[in-house]
């Protein structure tokens, strides 16, 4: 059964599990908290650890408050979009010919068709940097999978309004966000570390946590950096 702690205005989702320690979250995009504890843990016990760290739940709140964020893109001359964590600016070419994208060192150049809108510019763009991400994705399964002992049977990518990932692991599956080829390509790699592990330890338990320690030692870095990176227009979380 989950609880919740009320202390002050913060409100502290409290959640029951087979785990030995007590994790406090504080979860972007809005600063929601939760609580994770063992399962035997009274409530006014997790709430007196929850009050010797508000100072610091306050501090990771207004972090996430102050974040940049990306207006809606409409995909228009010198808009700036993000690739691999780097700011370029688009050029659009309207031509009467297949339409593509390619990319220089600071430049997106988006070639289309004459009246297309701004539905169909998205689309374009949005098939591209799936191309991308193919492209990716297999060599850092591929190089994984020997270090964690997992073996994914596919993975898939999409558009995910809630986290940057996911696992399926009595089928083998993992699915990452498109978004994530905005993010520099370590932390799309911690990411993808982080759900293989899922295949290994499904939960976030202390098991899991001390796998991801041992594989991944700086994922707690690559997680706050990929969480202070400019987010969408649309809001995202790990």
């Amino acid at each position: 059964m989950n609880e919740t702690i009320l202390i002050g205005d913060i409100a502290i989702a409290v959640t029951r599990k087979n785990i030995k320690n007590v994790h406090l979250s504080v979860h972007p995009p809005e600063g929601r908290v939760t609580l994770s504890a063992p399962k035997e843990t009274r409530l006014e016990v997790a709430r007196a650890y929850a009050i010797t760290k508000i100072g610091w739940i306050r501090e990771q709140q207004e972090k996430l408050r102050s974040q940049d964020r990306e207006t809606p893109r409409e995909f228009i001359e010198r808009e700036s979009h993000y690739l691999w964590g780097r700011r370029h600016l688009l050029s659009v070419l309207e031509q009467d010919a297949k339409p593509f994208v390619k990319v220089d060192h600071k430049r997106i150049t988006l070639s289309i068709r004459p009246g297309s809108d701004q539905s169909k510019r998205a689309s374009i763009i949005h098939k591209w940097h799936k191309t991308l991400l193919h492209e990716l994705i297999p060599t850092l399964i591929s190089k994984w999978e020997p270090k964690l002992g997992v073996q994914v049977t596919a993975y898939f990518l999409q558009r995910m309004k809630t986290k940057w990932g996911g696992c399926n692991h009595t089928a083998g599956h993992i699915r990452l966000n498109t978004e994530l080829v905005k993010k520099p390509k370590d932390l799309i790699e911690y990411v993808v570390v982080h759900e293989m592990l899922h295949l290994v330890e499904p939960t976030h338990s202390d098991r899991f946590i001390s796998l991801l320690t041992k594989h991944y030692p700086g994922w707690q870095e690559a997680r706050a950096e990929l969480n202070e990176l400019p987010l969408a227009a649309e809001e995202w979380r790990e």
